[in-house]
């Protein structure tokens, strides 16, 4: 709802005429009126307080704004916790029993916000001059422009200046002088700004005047041009993002499917074990460490790797290494796992999702573009991502174990002939792709919800990065993790997330039937 326009004309003109005379004191008498009353009775005292340009004036709107004024005995009361004054004197008081509320309608209350921001434009603070002009933007009429063009012409810093020009602008662009709507019109095309977009758009459905029509969609262009890059970036960062959580997910399976051959159904379980894991440190550094509570994540990337790899440790020794070479049979066994893993955590923590906060350096984002803001949490897992990467590669070519993990996988006969525990090889390959798998579930725990069918949403997924990427070749599960997490966000931006999934899927059928290899195919003899 705004104002209507002569109301809100006479409140900023008033105000413009105030910054040139001397202050005034605030009266008992104004802040009463401004108070109590009607609407229009209430707006009439509040033009005529903000003409005297009274420094106590804005700290009582505030107050009225934030529900702090009281009625009593005809006069108004401004009531804090640090106590209560009485209105237009600042004087100690104490508040009769019988005050009453003082209530603000929707109309009342936007003619209080558009006064204190228009008042603190001539503030000398540049941040209290910045969020003026940014809570103006929800209330900009053509009446503002004679306040704008006084603000524009005696400040200093030009990006604010900046502001007030787009701002007078958006004020013009509605006007009844068709001359004004074009320069408005012409001056938009300049902004990076996306609210622009939908202004011009609404404007150029509703305008009747040929040449201003022709203006408009003219910066529409211009606009729509400028703000595709950052609409593109960010597809392009979404699409990584995805894929970075694909490839967490998948690094795991590239050990215990890619190089041992265990079709594990339980993967993503383990997952859901690692995000569980992070929601229990999280509670114990709340209870026991508050004021560390912003170093949780730290202390969980190991716990959730180690519950994850006991877990999976567990799995191997008691199930799984009576299936060696009966993919079948082991496919069922670690589905069967998979259900008494969600019923165990539903038991223990509800069938509800538990809240994981982030903390606070994971909080917000960095804002690139006007339209494209990168979240902290994202760009968090990006790295985190990197670095399992790299030291899963390090530890599978540079270690001892890792070795062994390549000497069983290629020939398990010779390597037992060799002295190697193959046994024990298999324990601990199996546990370290758990525990990767438990990395992957502490990222997500940052970015979504956890709660017992985890795991379910990204088991497929993770399983087709694998086969497309190359069974047992790390550079591919990279290759086709970021691959499909773009080709996916691309696809959802065309035809919608459903039919995205359904056209990833396809394309890669396709892709195995001319390539069953994989985009990396294990290194071999040819006889």
């Amino acid at each position: 709802m705004t104002l209507p326009g002569i109301t809100w004309r006479c409140l900023l003109l008033t105000l413009l005429m105030g910054w040139g005379m001397g202050a005034h004191a605030l009266t008992q008498e104004q802040a009463l009126r401004m108070a109590q009353g009607d609407s229009d009775s209430r707006i009439a005292a509040l033009t005529e307080a903000v003409t005297a340009g009274d420094a106590a004036l804005a700290p009582f709107i505030e107050a009225l704004l934030a529900d702090e004024v009281k009625l009593a005995d005809g006069k108004a009361w401004v009531v804090k916790e640090s106590g209560v004054t009485l209105a237009g004197s600042g004087a100690k008081a104490t508040l009769p029993d019988d005050a009453e509320d003082v209530v603000n309608n929707n109309r009342m209350r936007q003619a209080l916000e558009g006064a204190l921001a228009a008042f603190n434009l001539s503030s000398p603070d540049r941040d209290t001059r910045a969020k003026a002009l940014a809570d103006l933007r929800d209330v900009i009429d053509e009446g503002l422009v004679p306040l704008l063009d006084k603000a524009e012409g005696v400040e200093t810093d030009a990006a604010l200046k900046s502001q007030m020009g787009m701002l007078k602008a958006k004020a013009l662009i509605g006007s009844q002088d068709a001359t004004r709507r074009l320069a408005a019109a012409t001056m938009l095309a300049g902004s990076n700004d996306p609210a622009v977009r939908s202004l011009l758009m609404e404007q150029l459905a509703a305008e009747g005047d040929a040449q201003v029509k022709e203006a408009l969609q003219a910066s529409l262009d211009t606009v729509q041009a400028r703000l595709a890059w950052g609409e593109r970036l960010g597809l392009l960062f979404t699409g990584a993002s995805l894929g970075s959580i694909l490839l967490l997910v998948a690094l795991g399976l590239a050990i215990t499917y890619g190089l041992m051959g265990v079709i594990n159904m339980a993967h993503g379980e383990l997952m859901m074990i690692g995000a569980y894991a992070t929601y229990v440190v999280q509670n114990l550094f709340k209870a026991y460490l508050p004021a560390w509570f912003d170093l949780y994540v730290l202390a969980a990337i190991p716990v959730s790797f180690m519950a994850a790899a006991l877990v999976g440790a567990l799995m191997e020794r008691s199930v799984i290494r009576w299936l060696y070479g009966r993919p079948l049979e082991t496919l069922l066994a670690t589905w069967g796992i998979s259900l008494i893993l969600m019923q165990a955590v539903r038991s223990l923590f509800g069938a509800q999702n538990v809240g994981v906060e982030n903390p606070s350096w994971l909080s917000g984002g960095v804002q690139v573009l006007p339209n494209l803001t990168l979240p902290y949490n994202r760009i968090a897992i990006l790295v985190f991502a990197a670095l399992v990467l790299v030291g899963m590669a390090l530890l599978i070519s540079r270690t001892r174990l890792g070795l062994f993990v390549r000497g069983v996988t290629q020939n398990r006969r010779m390597a037992a002939c060799m002295g190697v525990n193959t046994a024990r090889v298999d324990t601990y390959a199996f546990a370290l792709g758990s525990g990767i798998a438990g990395l992957a579930g502490c990222a997500l725990s940052q970015v979504g919800n956890v709660g017992p069918d985890l795991g379910q949403g990204y088991i497929v997924d993770s399983f087709m990065v694998v086969v497309l990427g190359g069974v047992g070749q790390l550079a591919g599960t990279v290759y086709a993790a970021l691959g499909l997490g773009v080709l996916n966000k691309l696809f959802e931006a065309w035809q919608g997330a459903v039919l995205a999934k359904i056209m990833v899927l396809v394309l890669i059928v396709v892709f195995i039937q001319k390539r069953p290899q994989g985009l990396f195919a294990l290194k071999g003899r040819e006889t």
